[in-house]
């Protein structure tokens, strides 16, 4: 797509609408911050929102940021979400606009959901053709992993400040055309459970290895028989993924060590195939530790539900996406996605829906130090935004 402002199915953006969103975007990506220091974010946010007519209410769930505008006498509303957060790596793109914070950078994107949603807060303020009540979400810490920003925001009290009536967020996803939206109903993301893992054994000397309770070996057996369990325990039908991402033991190749430490993360499409992953995880590894006469600690940390799109609020996303931007920009039943948002928390309080928009076929993926979000998508985004309120909340 070379001539994004072609193809829209609305009023095109002027050269200095695209010039002030990639304006606002390449300042967000120059000065990206962590989960809950987002501060000089959330005030440029604010400022903007206060310029364009939003009453801003700062600090929800600490850094996030609610802007609100009501028009009419509707009593309907809607929110739009966003996050802000910046991952801790460091950027190797050459960019003109490269982060300036050593070890960190928007390798997720969230500058530009940031900028499409500013982006269509000032089309909504500006157009007004809507009635109700927008909410406009700007939220920290989406990828913390645990206690994120969308768990403290709930915690805050925002449907209770902010009542509304369906919620709705996008992501972009490299890998399919710039400008296509992907929607799915039902369980879109998937949930996801990390594991602690350590092996207490009996150290020697590793020429008497019978004098040893081997830690090292017993966590090996562990990491191969966790495997059994998707292909063993999860019905065919289901889906799951088990992931041993690190494993540390050791020091000397003369040594068996005292303990070994590895780490687990494990990913489903619904609460009971969670559970049964979760209770099967613990079994294998007290099994395996009594096996070979060692101790195990295992410690869950519990990351976000699964994101379940309601049935209503997708198929408004698809009629809203195909007005926007064609029914050829529009993927129907897009894939599960593996990967984990907190936005499913959201999900669990309102009815709404997730949307997947394509950064390009080209794009590096997410989390990586060469991603960037790809700009042709920052008016895609904003009209979409603009044409979602005025389908929601009609006049």
């Amino acid at each position: 797509m070379t001539n994004p402002a072609s193809t829209y199915i609305g009023d095109p953006p002027s050269h200095a609408e695209l010039s002030e969103l990639k304006a606002i975007r390449h300042h967000l990506h120059q000065h990206p911050e962590l989960g809950f220091k987002e501060v000089s974010t959330a005030a440029k946010v604010a400022e903007l929102l206060e310029l364009w007519g939003y009453t801003v209410t700062r600090e929800v769930g600490c850094t996030g940021i609610v802007g609100t505008l009501r028009k009419g006498t509707s009593q309907r509303a809607i929110m739009l979400r966003a996050d802000m957060d910046a991952l801790p790596m460091q950027e190797n793109t050459g960019l003109p606009y490269e982060s300036v914070n050593a070890g960190t950078m928007h390798a997720c994107g969230h500058d530009g959901h940031t900028a499409m949603l500013l982006g269509g807060a000032r089309e909504i303020a500006q157009k007004g053709q809507f009635d109700g009540t927008v909410h406009v979400l700007f939220q920290p810490a989406e990828e913390v992993g645990v206690n994120s920003g969308a768990q403290r925001m709930i915690a805050d009290g925002l449907f209770d400040r902010f009542p509304c009536d369906a919620i709705f967020g996008i992501h972009n996803h490299p890998g399919i055309p710039v400008g296509t939206f992907g929607v799915r109903p039902g369980p879109f993301m998937a949930s996801s459970d990390a594991f602690f893992v350590t092996v207490r054994g009996k150290g020697a000397h590793a020429a008497r290895p019978n004098q040893s309770i081997d830690p090292v070996l017993t966590g090996c057996s562990m990491v191969v028989a966790l495997q059994s369990i998707v292909s063993r325990n999860v019905a065919p039908t289901e889906s799951a993924v088990l992931t041993v991402g690190a494993f540390h033991a050791g020091s000397a190749p003369n040594i068996i060590p005292e303990t070994s430490e590895f780490k687990i993360s494990v990913r489903t499409f619904s609460e009971d195939v969670r559970n049964l992953m979760v209770q099967r995880v613990r079994t294998v590894l007290e099994s395996q530790a009594a096996c070979y006469g060692a101790e195990v600690e295992i410690v869950h940390r519990p990351g976000y539900p699964v994101l379940i799109n309601s049935q209503c609020e997708s198929e408004l996303v698809l009629d809203v996406a195909a007005e926007t931007m064609g029914a050829d920009h529009i993927i129907q039943d897009f894939p599960q996605v593996t990967g984990s948002e907190d936005f499913a928390f959201y999900l669990k309080e309102r009815p709404g829906c997730f949307i997947r928009l394509g950064n390009g076929t080209e794009s590096a993926p997410l989390h990586n130090n060469k991603y960037d979000f790809n700009d042709e998508n920052l008016w895609v985004g904003a009209l979409f935004w603009t044409n979602l309120v005025r389908r929601f909340l009609p006049t």
